[in-house]
C-alpha cells in the first residue's frame, strides 16, 4: 500500500473554489489508477473523480463540470480542482490509489486499496 497524505480543504462560500491536493509516498505509485471520494455526516461515501493511467477521466454527475481531476507525476501529487461550490459538497475528501495500472477510470471504492486520512471542505450558502 502507499501512503497518500490530501490537503486543500477548507471553508468557502457557495460559489468558490478549492483545490485539493494528495501527495503519494511512493514514486511511480501517481501513474495508477487513482481518485477522489468524500463523504457528507450520515451518506455513504461516493466516488466524483477518477483518473487512469493515460490520463482519461471520470465524474460522478454531481460534480462533473464543476470538478477537475489531474495530476502532476513529478511530484506524485494528485489534484482536485473544485470550482462553483455548492453547500451539498460539503463533505469529507479523500483520495485513493489503486495500486496497479489502469486504463479505465474507476468511481467504486472497492477498486481502491490506499486510502488518505481526509480533508474536510465545507461550503456556506
Amino acid at each position: 500500500q502507499v501512503q497518500l497524505v490530501e490537503s486543500g480543504g477548507g471553508s468557502v462560500q457557495a460559489g468558490g473554489s478549492l483545490k485539493l491536493s494528495c501527495v503519494t509516498s511512493r514514486v511511480n505509485s501517481i501513474r495508477h489508477c487513482m481518485a477522489w471520494f468524500r463523504q457528507a455526516p450520515g451518506k455513504e461515501r461516493e466516488g466524483i473523480a477518477a483518473i487512469d493511467s493515460g490520463d482519461d477521466t471520470a465524474y460522478a454527475d454531481s460534480v462533473k463540470g464543476r470538478f477537475t481531476v489531474s495530476k502532476d507525476i513529478a511530484n506524485n501529487t494528485l489534484f482536485l480542482q473544485m470550482d462553483g461550490l455548492e453547500p451539498e459538497d460539503t463533505a469529507m475528501y479523500f483520495c485513493a490509489a489503486r495500486g496497479l495500472y489502469c486504463y479505465i477510470p474507476k468511481l467504486s471504492e472497492v477498486e481502491y486499496i490506499s486510502w488518505g486520512q481526509g480533508t474536510q471542505v465545507t461550503v456556506s450558502s
